[in-house]
């Protein structure tokens, strides 16, 4: 399934105690869908997951899906390192609206390949929702094999994976042995033009919530046969991605919203937000932030 090309894995705003802040939510989400953006992905890693209530996932799922108002498919975070808990959720969510379901690989407990798969395939198959699977084990120390992904690609309702692993090898024989119904979204936004090169179907960006204009211009011109343009894009943003990657995410990027009068409000704990020295050092970087057009 292709839910497009630049997906944002949105961030979750804050108001000054520190709860959701649905004005700012519906602020935010209406500066994606104008900036670039084709999908939300929500409650995922830049969402803060980790610190939202089950409660307060489904309350805020609901939220973004009247305020996206079928504009682009939303994609919700129901993952954790508890199948059952994760089931639970999963089933919940369902009643949101909202168009298919994040799994995150679990973290801590260090499962076998096995485990991941029997994992995946009980919540899948728990609901109707289109599944999307995420590998990122710089985060769950565990990583999904691409036997593991193809195996799980199988169950009718896993359609697509945000890869996050860095391996463009194994992304590659994911690629290769899936069906063509099966995307693959790369999951680093410096990693989007190589895994578009491979075959991969878009990104789910942190950097789209700045730069998601120039983000697509980079996928269009890539896919219009504008290699050489597209390349030239990737090598002047990639900076930018690094430098809403210099410290914890989603720290960098809630502190460029900010500053850009987007506004977000701060992380929560254990995050924390940018230092005065690193707000400084990313300010520096908001005047290249401010373009129409790059190339």
């Amino acid at each position: 399934m292709n839910f497009g090309q630049v997906l944002t894995a949105m961030v979750t705003p804050f108001d000054q105690k520190g709860e959701i802040d649905f004005n700012a939510t519906r602020t935010l989400v209406n500066h994606l869908i104008s900036n670039g953006t084709d999908g939300l992905v929500i409650g995922g890693t830049t969402g803060e997951s980790p610190t939202l209530t089950s409660d307060e996932k489904i309350e805020f799922y609901r939220y973004v899906v009247k305020v996206t108002d079928g504009r682009v498919p939303v994609i919700a975070g129901t993952g954790s390192n508890n199948t059952r808990a994760s089931i639970s959720l999963t089933t919940q969510v369902e009643s949101t609206g909202v168009d298919a379901v994040m799994l995150v690989a679990p973290y801590y407990n260090k499962p076998s390949q096995e485990g991941l798969f029997q994992h995946f395939k009980a919540i899948a198959d728990s609901t109707s929702l289109p599944v999307m699977l995420y590998n990122i084990p710089g985060r769950s120390v565990v990583n999904m094999s691409p036997e593991t992904i193809v195996r799980l690609s199988k169950v009718p309702n896993i359609v697509s994976v945000k890869e996050s692993s860095g391996d463009l090898d194994a992304v590659t024989e994911i690629i290769s042995r899936t069906s063509n119904e099966f995307t693959v979204y790369s999951g680093d936004d410096g990693m989007t033009l190589p895994i578009l090169s491979i075959g991969g179907t878009g990104v789910v960006s942190v950097a789209s919530h700045i730069i998601g204009n120039e983000m697509k211009q980079m996928v269009h011109s890539y896919y219009d046969g504008d290699v050489q343009f597209a390349s030239s894009m990737h090598r002047k943003l990639l900076p930018i991605m690094k430098a809403l990657f210099a410290a914890p995410s989603p720290s960098p990027v809630k502190a460029a919203l900010n500053m850009k009068g987007v506004y977000v409000g701060d992380v929560r704990l254990p995050m924390v937000p940018l230092s005065a020295e690193e707000k400084n050092e990313l300010q520096k970087k908001l005047p290249d932030l401010n373009i129409e057009a790059v190339g």
